[in-house]
């Protein structure tokens, strides 16, 4: 499912380096602000959003981006550049070249974080937060993570921890046992559907901010985001949420529903087939649940 509604492609100078960017549909469109997606990873470029282009189809824009240091955008290689405060300035630079003092953000995983990190810089003219599977504390992460990690077959978490411990998580028998994890928690479609899988293969083309920021894999935390926790500062959300994940995913609804509770009358939908990537494991329902959202905040009822 895809927008057959004209794009646009550009990019924005940002700190000496460019920021790619898509639009897809009219960003004057009167009746429904524009929609910006914000990608996970840390690292991992805009192409597994692109079934959220088909909401231009429907009257509204949708501006996609890759995040500097990975896709299409610059990829400067210092490890001191990748700081939640330089993508948090990023996300506002896009907005002010682009026009978009009144928008919808959308945050996928780490995404997520950095629209919940947008909105307290620079909550205003933020119309509404979609918070995606969304990463809120790295700490929580890891303890849901190592609790489905547990879950795995013997061999599987065998392999893990030896490589873990030898240092070698680079051994292609590791990132085979993170798939086993992956197939579980990332994404339960079988073959991943080939936008997953472009936004995989340029991670792994270059990881430079994933490993800086995250590490290794998805439950192996050792990177600057490690102690990172947005919790004690979400009174200071002011816009309306909706907070939406799978029963499966790595994002558990336990995680899912802290978060939730923590932001008032915020919206929480579980996505029941579906892992970290809803999106694109429930489609249709996902856009349905996301417009109707969007429009009850338009009209006041958010």
């Amino acid at each position: 499912m895809t927008s057959t509604t004209r794009s646009t492609e550009g990019t924005i100078d940002f700190r000496g380096y460019r920021t790619w960017h898509r639009v897809a549909g009219d960003l004057a469109e009167p009746d429904r602000r524009p929609l910006v997606l914000i990608h996970g990873g840390p690292g991992a470029p805009h192409d597994y959003f692109e079934p959220l282009e088909a909401l231009a189809d429907r009257g509204r824009a949708v501006v996609l981006y890759d995040q500097l240091g990975c896709g299409a955008s610059d990829h400067p290689h210092d490890p001191a550049l990748w700081t939640v405060e330089l993508f948090v300035e990023e996300l506002w630079a896009l907005r002010h070249e682009l026009g978009l003092e009144r928008c919808h953000l959308l945050g996928q995983s780490w995404g997520g974080l950095l629209a919940l990190e947008h909105a307290l810089a620079h909550g205003d003219g933020v119309e509404s937060l979609t918070l995606a599977d969304p990463l809120v504390s790295s700490l929580e992460w890891a303890k849901e993570a190592a609790r489905l990690r547990g879950l795995l077959p013997a061999e599987v978490r065998a392999a893990l921890k030896r490589h873990e411990d030898d240092g070698s998580t680079n051994d292609p028998e590791y990132e085979a046992a993170t798939l086993e994890y992956y197939r579980r928690h990332v994404c339960r479609q079988d073959p991943w559907p080939d936008c997953l899988q472009r936004s995989f293969t340029k991670l792994m083309e270059d990881p430079e901010v994933y490993l800086t920021m995250w590490g290794p894999s998805e439950f192996r935390v050792t990177g600057t985001l490690a102690a990172w926790d947005v919790r004690e500062r979400l009174s200071g959300i002011l816009a309306p949420a909706l907070v939406v994940g799978g029963r499966h995913d790595e994002c558990t609804p336990l995680i899912q529903e802290d978060l939730h509770r923590r932001l008032p009358g915020s919206r929480w939908v579980v996505f029941e087939e579906s892992s970290h990537m809803p999106h694109l494991e429930e489609t249709a329902k996902f856009l349905d649940v996301l417009e109707d959202f969007l429009a009850d905040v338009e009209a006041g009822r958010g």
